[in-house]
């Protein structure tokens, strides 16, 4: 049951291109299924991109009919351009879409749109990757999907688990800040809109679901997989270069700490960092061993050096001095590579004077020389980071912090819609995850 005279609470898109076959079917069981599940205002709205079937006939004739229905059309295909044209003019406070096939199972749009109405969440997604989660499909697209999101969140350092799931949900007021930011058009979309509010510090809940695969899908996925590859290197240039401002999203919108913390005291930044250099050398000594046996042992001193300096640059940078934040992430680095230069030049002087003492040296006569010179090189690397490098760096405020912190934003959320039935959540994930000082700093 609809309220006419209520604020519109949830928006749900349908994006459909030529799909005159499933429209009417699809769009009569969402109506019923909202119509007997929530008792607020809703609608529908049928996204008609540029289709040259029957399909605006069809969507216009299901406006007609039902009060709750609107058809938008497109003159320009693509999927991403109409779920962002309707999404951004709807007036309601929760914007979500499906998929026309329905492949997910209704039964999850509650507990989908629950979080958002009552301002816990910020986006919400289907993932039919998680446990919980009944999923029927050909093994060609499992391999594809689950290869696709592994490969996502190894890249691109994101949390969520299902970026491609045809069901999702976003509130109005992160909708309006973020969508513009998202310049893909077709099936990225989703992929695009995720990162970025990842990245923004925004909070996003999952939902298993119930999925069946539609042997009718008309998409080409092995083009649509090398589209995406294409987008995840142009979002990561956009947000390692400042194109897309996501320190300005998560000023108006990211969920900061409950408190910044303050810097670690001296001895917590000798304990800190101790750990980190045990934890860098048995790295070292592991990369070393391995890049020893098809390299010689000066170019693999070097190249493990530089994959362990990296790193502890990033983890002595978030962890000993309490640095975080995008703010002079790379130029620390760069001060990182300094001090790893004095750093390789002990332990490559030690190498060079094991040589000429003990030619016949063997690889773990070697590495255990190089593994003193490296502890050596260690007590140089803390002197230089905390009077050089990270000296009087404290965590700015405002700034996005690296770890996973979830906490209430300082403006007010959004109550659910006066007389809004109360929505029962089935298992589910909501995560809040930093700003590209990722990508920078590691």
């Amino acid at each position: 049951m609809t309220h006419s005279s209520s604020p519109l609470a949830l928006d749900v898109a349908v994006p459909v291109y030529n799909e005159q076959a499933d429209l009417d079917r699809s769009v009569r069981t969402l109506h019923a299924y909202l119509a007997g599940e929530f008792d607020f205002a809703w609608r529908i709205t049928i996204a008609d991109n540029a289709s040259t079937d029957a399909t605006p006939a069809i969507a216009d004739a299901l406006a007609a009919e039902f009060p709750e229905v609107v058809a938008v059309h497109m003159v320009e295909k693509g999927r991403g351009r109409a779920l962002k044209r309707v999404w951004l003019e709807s007036p309601a406070e929760v914007v979500a879409y499906v998929d026309v096939d329905l492949s997910t199972d209704l039964s999850a749009l509650p507990p989908l749109v629950a979080p958002l109405l009552s301002g816990h969440s910020d986006v919400a997604i289907g993932t039919r990757l998680n446990r919980s989660s009944r999923v029927v499909r050909g093994a060609k697209r499992e391999f594809i999907s689950r290869s696709y999101n592994l490969l996502l969140r190894r890249a691109m350092s994101v949390q969520f688990s299902d970026a491609q799931c045809g069901f999702k949900a976003v509130r109005r007021d992160v909708a309006q800040r973020v969508l513009p930011l998202v310049e893909d058009t077709g099936w990225f979309f989703d992929t695009e809109l995720l990162i970025i509010a990842e990245r923004s510090g925004l909070r996003i809940h999952e939902v298993p679901v119930d999925w069946v695969d539609d042997p009718n899908s008309s998409v080409d996925v092995a083009n649509t997989a090398k589209e995406d590859l294409k987008g995840m290197l142009r979002v990561t240039r956009a947000i390692m270069s400042g194109r897309v401002p996501i320190g300005a999203v998560y000023d108006a919108l990211g969920r900061r700490p409950y408190a910044q913390s303050t810097p670690p005291s001296f001895f917590g930044q000798v304990v800190r960092f101790g750990a980190v250099g045990v934890a860098s050398t048995a790295v070292y000594a592991l990369l070393y061993l391995l890049i020893q046996i098809v390299a010689s042992a000066q170019v693999a001193n070097f190249l493990a050096l530089l994959l362990t300096t990296i790193a502890n640059t990033w983890a002595n940078r978030r962890f000993t001095f309490g640095v975080q934040g995008r703010s002079g992430a790379a130029k620390h680095q760069l001060q990182g590579l300094v001090v790893f230069g004095i750093a390789w030049g002990i332990t490559s002087g030690s190498l060079v004077l094991l040589t000429a003492l003990r030619p016949d040296a063997g690889a773990h006569l070697q590495l255990a020389v190089l593994t003193v010179a490296n502890l050596v090189a260690t007590l140089v690397r803390f002197v230089l980071l905390r009077a050089w490098v990270f000296r009087g760096q404290r965590r700015p405020a405002g700034t996005v912090a690296d770890t996973a912190t979830d906490a209430p934003r300082n403006a007010v959320a959004p109550h659910s819609p006066a007389g809004a039935a109360p929505l029962a959540l089935e298992p589910a994930t909501s995560h809040a995850v930093p700003t590209p000082a990722k990508a920078t700093d590691s």
